[in-house]
């Protein structure tokens, strides 16, 4: 028999499925995270050892008759990066006297977008704590909207909802802006009670400021002023990543799928954000994921050995 293996990498999990050439599926697990610009690739390729055996040891087959493992994962996204994985795994193998026949490493939204439509056209669309877009035409060309980091792009992020709440917060703390419900969210959530504190936790204790997306949500559902405007102008600019990746893409109806919590949950931010696109983009359809990412990597490494 030959098999494909096909691994989800984040920070802090990776999912692995194991299916036949034909693509069905014969086991699935999860094991330690695989973000190895966080970990390091030799901790990551202990970490994706143990996984890829545990998948063959579990339907009683060999290493040698996997075909192609293929991971996508978080930091993955320039060749570069991807291509140190690649190299470092496989010399970390060859350490262990351990072969693989082909080891290839994708980003993890590459994988999410083969998986969202079974390797047919389509976009989706990435919010969590970072926000990028990502599509595919009919001719297999594949676009990218977004994913500039923090410093340059995110908008509709988890990272810039927080961080849009926290300045809210600052300058209710000094007197520069309204009175927001968000400064006692804060309060109750995080004791951050002063702007000294604010500072503290910001610059020297690496606070986690996407932590705070849910309270700008809970704010804004209680129409807190200043929440509410935050959420408008993040919906708004996620609604012109749609509308940027549509006329890239140049389809006369694009499906789109979502990725991430902050879009792909019910909550007032994203109810609010497919209202705007049901009214703006009558040619734009959200619909569910077909199948997993991990499913995703299953379906390029299918594509890499018949190459």
């Amino acid at each position: 028999m030959k098999y494909l293996i096909g691994l989800d990498g984040g920070g802090t999990k990776t999912h692995a499925v194991i299916t036949n050439l034909n693509g069905e599926k014969l086991y699935e697990c999860n094991g330690g995270a695989s973000n190895f610009l966080v970990q390091g690739t030799f901790t990551v390729s202990q970490t994706l050892l143990s996984i890829i055996q545990k998948c063959v040891d579990e339907i009683s087959a060999q290493l040698t008759e996997v075909e192609c493992v293929l991971l996508g994962t978080t930091g993955a996204g320039r060749r570069n990066d991807a291509e140190k994985l690649e190299n470092d795994f496989t010399s970390f193998l060859r350490e262990k006297n351990v072969s693989l026949k082909l080891f290839v490493v994708e980003s993890d939204a590459r994988i999410a977008l083969e998986g969202a439509f079974a390797g047919k056209p389509g976009s989706i669309l990435i919010a969590g704590t970072g926000s990028i877009m990502f599509g595919k035409d009919a001719q297999g060309n594949v676009y990218r909207v977004g994913g500039f980091g923090r410093f340059l792009g995110d908008e509709g992020s988890g990272y810039m909802l927080g961080k849009k709440g926290l300045v809210a917060v600052s300058k209710n703390f000094d007197g520069r802006g309204e009175a927001t419900l968000l400064t006692n969210l804060v309060k109750e959530k995080f004791g951050i009670e002063t702007p000294e504190i604010l500072i503290t936790e910001i610059y020297k204790n690496n606070f986690d400021i996407a932590s705070v997306a849910p309270l700008v949500i809970e704010a804004a559902e209680k129409s807190d002023t200043a929440a509410l405007k935050i959420v408008e102008e993040e919906t708004n600019e996620l609604l012109l990543h749609i509308k940027t990746m549509y006329n890239k893409m140049n389809e006369e109806a694009l499906n789109v799928s979502f990725i991430g919590g902050l879009i792909s949950s019910r909550n007032f931010y994203s109810n609010l954000f497919k209202k705007k696109i049901a009214v703006q983009l009558p040619q734009i359809k959200v619909i569910e994921p077909i199948y997993s990412p991990a499913m995703g990597a299953v379906l390029m490494a299918k594509e890499k050995i018949s190459k």
